[in-house]
């Protein structure tokens, strides 16, 4: 009879969550790689804008001026926006780290009763194999038994004879 783990489909749930716990924090990960380049994007458009504010006339300075202003401002809220994504991101990775942990447990669970069931098989099949020993000491001994009888009753008819 194989081993068969009782908690299998607590087991395969368990496995499932993290999968999908995973797949969360992977699109949490992509989130913060948008908001990353989403900053760089703009940090190399306030350096272009600068460049270019310094080759335009100077009656341009003013919405320049401005336009760099709003480009900051955005540079900020997506600073900000990056840290929520971060912190969202260890959230999820924790939630990740305990789904891990709770799989772990319920594996290492499974192989210790699978070490327990193995351990149990092999004392069922060596009590199995005393048996059958003794079974077969007893059977020869009685046939040495039968065999010295049928000696003593063969002695005993020569000697009447």
């Amino acid at each position: 009879m194989a081993f068969h783990y009782r908690l299998q489909k607590i087991l395969d749930l368990r496995i499932r969550k993290k999968e999908e716990q995973l797949q969360v924090v992977i699109k949490a990960q992509e989130e913060v790689d948008r908001i990353e380049l989403l900053i760089i994007k703009n940090l190399d458009q306030i350096k272009s804008l600068t460049a270019q504010m310094r080759q335009a006339s100077p009656m341009m300075y003013d919405q320049y001026d401005k336009f760099i202003k709003h480009l900051w401002e955005e540079d900020s809220k997506l600073k900000t926006q990056k840290q929520e994504a971060l912190d969202n991101l260890n959230k999820e990775k924790e939630v990740l780290r305990i789904k891990e942990q709770e799989v772990n447990v319920l594996e290492k669970h499974k192989e210790n009763q699978k070490e327990d069931y193995i351990k149990e098989q092999k004392a069922l099949e060596l009590k199995q194999l005393n048996e059958i020993g003794s079974q077969k000491y007893f059977i020869r001994n009685k046939e040495k038994i039968d065999q010295e009888e049928l000696e003593e009753l063969n002695a005993l008819r020569n000697s009447k004879k």
